[in-house]
């Protein structure tokens, strides 16, 4: 993963071409896989990320990002929606989906247990509360998550 002010960086540059196109960043990345380095950015927006808003995104932010260089070893370009299963991983990301399905892995199983799923109760101070399938709520701070995806919930409530 690359240093957060390379991404802080990135996503500075591609910032204003997002909202041009009506589009969010919701999330970028900066990362090694084998011998190769990828850029990635996952967009969002109302109704939906269609095939058409990645590619104008990409156009609209090659050059830009060619122009201001932010990252020194060549690397791959990809524009993608985050997905159905996105990946929570900022705070505006809870906060906006608080009362929605969840499913977490922990770096550390407690209690034997490494996956949880449930509801999003809350997000304060990186403390994530989700009320689980049987009731009972669990607290854990963010940085003790593998991963926070939203999980099982219908596309056309978000539409």
């Amino acid at each position: 993963m690359a240093k957060p002010n390379t991404v802080k960086l990135v996503e500075e540059i591609i910032s204003p071409y997002a909202k041009e196109l009506g589009l969010e960043i919701w999330d970028v990345r900066f990362a090694k896989e084998g011998s190769e380095w990828y850029l990635r950015i996952f967009i969002d927006k109302e109704g939906g990320v269609s095939i058409d808003d990645c590619v104008d995104l990409t156009h609209a932010i090659s050059k830009p990002l060619d122009e201001k260089d932010p990252i020194s070893q060549s690397y791959m370009l990809e524009v993608a929606s985050p997905g159905v299963e996105r990946e929570l991983t900022r705070k505006e990301h809870f906060e906006k989906f608080i009362g929605s399905p969840i499913m977490l892995r922990m770096i550390r199983a407690i209690n034997g247990v490494r996956d949880f799923k449930g509801t999003l109760k809350s997000f304060e101070n990186n403390q994530i509360t989700v009320v689980l399938q049987d009731g009972e709520e669990l607290c854990v701070e963010k940085k003790e998550t593998a991963f926070v995806k939203l999980d099982d919930f219908d596309i056309n409530d978000f539409v």
